[in-house]
């Protein structure tokens, strides 16, 4: 297989999994939180090595406040609550 050819198809397999991504993050908020919690606890523990603590952090979502629990956390919807 040519170089360029194999260049192509890896920036494509890219392309594709980052569209996926967003695609998931949209349509299933909650199941994806969940699927990064269970993937970042095992590298948050004590002992780990500090890369994989890192790499846990990164992986693991953002805390949510108790205004975003309702909703899934978007914090991006629905009206200004200012009255």
């Amino acid at each position: 297989m040519d170089a360029s050819l194999a260049l192509q198809y890896a920036i494509i397999a890219i392309a594709v999994v980052v569209s996926a991504w967003v695609v998931l993050k949209k349509q299933f908020p909650g199941p994806v939180r969940k699927a990064r919690i269970a993937l970042a606890l095992p590298l948050l523990r004590e002992g780990r090595a500090a890369w994989q603590q890192k790499l846990g952090r990164w992986i693991a979502p953002a805390g949510s406040s108790a205004n975003d629990a309702a909703c899934g956390g978007c914090s991006g919807c629905g009206p200004d609550k200012k009255g």
